[in-house]
């Protein structure tokens, strides 16, 4: 279903060109996984749409650009059950050629440079869990955005984006930081407990992080310094309304 959709609509945007807002005073990364196999089980995963499009729109509201790159680059894998939940922006995402074509041709991680963003989003969906942590592009461009007094934000499972990043003095990155994340609860709701690599909640805390969650499926969003993590879809507009007050803070 994915594909075809994707096929369609890139017959339909062959000759489209995105034109970015020069006037534009801040650029924001998004960064999806590549990672489309949910473990051992033959289904199939991705990154979790809203946790895309609601960050996604309203930056966009807020006059501020958004790259969007992926572990390998190219198409992004959307787990095909966020379309099948409600949710305001499907059809909007559907009908969005800019936004489609940035999802269609992702830029890999590998070619970003972190001086040209002033935040950076790792955005969730259980793909993540795999292919985020020990990837040394995402340890890179987290390190880097902080390293310049950027905003690094991750969203539910995007946070495992940030578990294994370490500090030129050795420490973990989360230690002793106030962080959220897709909890325990959330992910024995979704029958997932023994097919991720790890749990998030526990390994945040076994790295020195100072875990919080909300009730499962609510919003949550923890702000420490630079440093922003939502818990779970439910807070992704909340984790961006955040990192733009950040950056208006930090002009």
């Amino acid at each position: 279903m994915i594909k075809q959709i994707f096929l369609i609509f890139i017959l339909t945007i062959s000759t489209f060109t995105s034109v970015a807002n020069a006037s534009n005073e801040h650029t924001v990364l998004i960064v999806l996984t590549s990672h489309d196999q949910l473990g051992t089980t033959g289904r199939k995963t991705g990154f979790w749409l809203p946790e895309l499009t609601h960050p996604y729109y309203r930056l966009k509201k807020a006059n501020i650009n958004v790259d969007i790159a992926s572990i390998k680059g190219g198409l992004a894998p959307i787990d095909a059950k966020a379309l099948a939940e409600p949710d305001d922006y499907h059809q909007v995402f559907l009908n969005d050629a800019e936004l489609m074509t940035k999802v269609i041709n992702t830029i890999p991680l590998n070619q970003i440079d972190a001086n040209e963003y002033d935040a950076v989003i790792f955005s969730g969906g259980s793909g993540p869990m795999w292919d985020f942590p020990d990837n040394r592009d995402v340890a890179r461009v987290a390190s880097d955005i902080l390293n310049k007094n950027g905003v690094l934000a991750a969203v539910c499972h995007g946070v495992a984006a940030i578990t294994n990043v370490k500090l030129a003095n050795g420490d973990y990155l989360v230690k002793g930081k106030r962080v959220t994340g897709f909890s325990n609860q959330e992910e024995s709701d979704l029958g997932t407990t023994d097919i991720v690599p790890f749990l998030l909640q526990n390994r945040l805390i076994e790295r020195g992080g100072i875990y919080s969650s909300a009730a499962a499926w609510q919003t949550n969003v923890i702000e420490d310094g630079q440093l922003i993590t939502g818990q779970n879809p439910a807070s992704a507009t909340l984790l961006a309304e955040r990192v733009i007050a950040k950056l208006k803070a930090n002009n």
